[in-house]
């Protein structure tokens, strides 16, 4: 079988990126070629019904290497993660999802010679030492929560495996995804989706950051283009592997809060911050992401104001159809 042949898995497919990764690699290459695993079922029916799923523990090697076998897996993309709010709540199984599970992942990918491995990363990879200000590429990984340990610690594998064993491993730090499809799964940057829910629902949030935080956010379709494009980028261009800075745009809780009161004048925010104001304000807010841009020709599509419209237009559909659960 050749390499273009060998099926895709996506692990983590039933979480906020994995299942809108699984929709665009399932009709680029296929249903039939795209293989979705996780611990828990796929919420949405029709990627169900789609394409094959399995149900997988990464942290298990040999559930690992059973499906990559009985499916002949050639490229991987490793979506499975605890996120970093819930993160802290349990770290131990922060620890064990995301260390353990990417060595894992990384050693089937080595063992059977695959084509590619796609692993991401995160800002939570940065610090309260880290310039908070155009946050450099090459800066300090001083993160302060097991999720931002296990990320630094996952993009230094990744480059390790890529030096010691030829394996193309690649990945880039995410800043705070916003998305309609798939709610967010215990992040810090949750809010930012959280909000628009409720502006439409109730006209009214409760923000558990400060009003002037600010936080680099990206755009679910800004997402995916990332990804894609990192995956298909010529490799002999790549200076760097796994921990490509990834930008899009920077805003506060104020004014996102501001942006959607343009579509819906009685929305209010209040602000009652929580345990999760000390994760975000250890973030960088804004991201110099020069060498993505450079490498592979990272350009996002999308800033706060068409992020908002096209969350609202399409929250608000669903919510007349009585179909935005939440």
């Amino acid at each position: 079988m050749t390499d273009m042949m060998k099926r895709i898995m996506v692990s983590g497919a039933a979480g906020q990126i994995g299942t809108e990764l699984l929709k665009v690699l399932r009709k680029k290459r296929g249903p039939s070629n795209v293989l979705a695993v996780d611990i828990q079922k796929l919420a949405d029916p029709s990627l169900r019904d789609s394409g094959p799923f399995e149900f997988c523990d990464v942290t298990k090697p040999e559930q690992i290497e059973k499906i990559v076998r009985k499916y002949r897996i050639g490229t991987i993309y490793h979506m499975a993660a605890i996120l970093s709010a819930r993160g802290e709540k349990n770290p131990h199984q922060a620890w064990d999802v995301n260390i353990n599970g990417t060595y894992n992942i990384l050693e089937t990918a080595r063992e059977h010679k695959m084509v590619r491995v796609f692993i991401p990363s995160s800002i939570a990879a940065f610090g309260s030492e880290t310039p908070r200000e155009n946050t450099p590429q090459e800066t300090i990984l001083r993160p302060k929560t097991m999720y931002g340990v296990t990320k630094v610690a996952g993009e230094l594998l990744g480059d390790y495996y890529v030096r010691r064993f030829n394996l193309d491993v690649r990945g880039c730090r995410f800043p705070g995804i916003i998305s309609h499809e798939t709610l967010p799964g215990g992040g810090t940057t949750d809010y930012a989706v959280a909000i628009f829910y409720e502006a439409v629902k109730n006209k009214r949030y409760v923000c558990f950051l400060k009003e002037d935080t600010r936080l680099p956010m990206m755009y679910m379709p800004d997402c995916l283009k990332s990804v894609m494009d990192l995956m298909e980028a010529d490799f002999g261009r790549l200076r760097h592997h796994a921990d490509f800075n990834l930008a899009a745009m920077s805003f506060t809780p104020a004014e996102l809060a501001a942006e959607i009161k343009k579509h819906i004048p009685e929305f209010r925010c209040e602000y009652k911050p929580d345990f999760r104001q000390a994760i975000a304000d250890s973030w960088p807010m804004s991201i110099d992401d020069s060498a993505a841009r450079e490498e592979w020709g990272w350009k996002p599509d999308y800033d706060l104001a068409a992020t908002t419209k096209d969350m609202l237009a399409a929250l608000s559909k669903r919510h007349a159809e009585g179909k935005l659960n939440y």
